[in-house]
């Protein structure tokens, strides 16, 4: 008995190779027929990547400049750090009682502190503190 196995490989590896042939024939026969299209389709393609490349870094947005918190007015103002560290923790809406926590010192503190910055940014209430201050340029 002979081995099956030899025939059919011998068969297989000609019909791939009979196949690969038609295949080829046929890429060739389209690539005659759209070689036209297939060159509009890699300019059409290289043009919308240069487009999109371009496009983002036109309107790309610039990054904003770093927040200083305009310490020149600060110090026109008179405003110590302290006092600033005040002023973010009311513009953070917090009552005083939770700065005094924050801050580590005492209630009364935190309200002298806060009935200075109402006398240097002329202001009657918190709101109008904190809307000052961001007019200024001391809160984000």
């Amino acid at each position: 008995m002979t081995p099956l196995w030899k025939p059919i490989l011998g068969y297989g590896a000609l019909l791939a190779a009979g196949a690969t042939a038609l295949q080829w024939l046929d890429y060739q026969r389209l690539a005659r027929l759209h070689s036209g299209d297939v060159v509009l389709v890699v300019v059409a393609t290289a043009f919308l990547a240069l487009g999109i490349v371009l496009g983002v870094r036109v309107f790309a947005r610039p990054a904003p400049p770093p927040f200083d918190g305009n310490p020149k007015a600060q110090a026109a103002l008179g405003i110590s750090e302290r006092e600033f560290e005040v002023l973010r923790e009311l513009a953070a809406g917090h009552s005083n009682k939770e700065i005094a926590q924050r801050l580590s010192v005492s209630p009364n503190t935190v309200k002298t502190h806060v009935a200075r910055l109402y006398e240097k940014l002329g202001a009657k209430r918190r709101t109008d503190a904190i809307l000052k201050a961001r007019e200024l340029g001391f809160l984000e």
